[in-house]
């Protein structure tokens, strides 16, 4: 009887356990962002186009791990969309910063900079070329 006890003891264990993989999955993925989100280039090779990076704002490319900002009015920016803390990728870009959901790092939208830690590194510029309306690497 305490055989049959412990057996089903570890299926209830099993089943918690099994439960909560889901759950410990969604726990680290990225909340919504408020910032637009793109995960592949444009047909034509381009990564986006400028009238879809908001001024003072910008949009997170997740497949390409890359944020584009346009801090100013056709000034864009582009920078590595993975946190210099723990590696963790962005989730939005608001308020003039690039925010990193694992731990609260921001970063200037404008060059990168850390604004609040506990990053202390900017975020990786990357080069970028504007033609036209197309912005894509450079």
């Amino acid at each position: 009887m305490i055989a049959g006890v412990g057996a089903s003891g570890l299926a209830l264990v099993v089943t918690a356990c099994g439960g909560g993989a889901d759950t410990a999955q969604d726990a680290g993925t990225a909340p919504e962002s408020s910032a637009p989100q793109s995960s592949a280039p444009q047909a034509d090779g381009a990564l986006a186009k400028t009238a879809d990076i908001p001024v003072g704002g910008g949009t997170i490319l997740k497949d390409q791990k890359i944020v584009i900002t346009q801090p100013t009015e056709g000034d864009f920016k582009a920078f590595s969309a993975l946190c210099t803390h723990k590696g963790c990728p962005v989730a939005s870009v608001e308020g003039g910063s690039i925010v990193c959901p694992c731990h609260g790092s921001k970063f200037a939208i404008a060059d990168g900079a850390v604004t609040d830690g506990p990053a202390d590194k900017p975020l990786a510029a990357q080069e970028i070329k504007v033609d036209g309306d197309q912005i894509t690497l450079a």
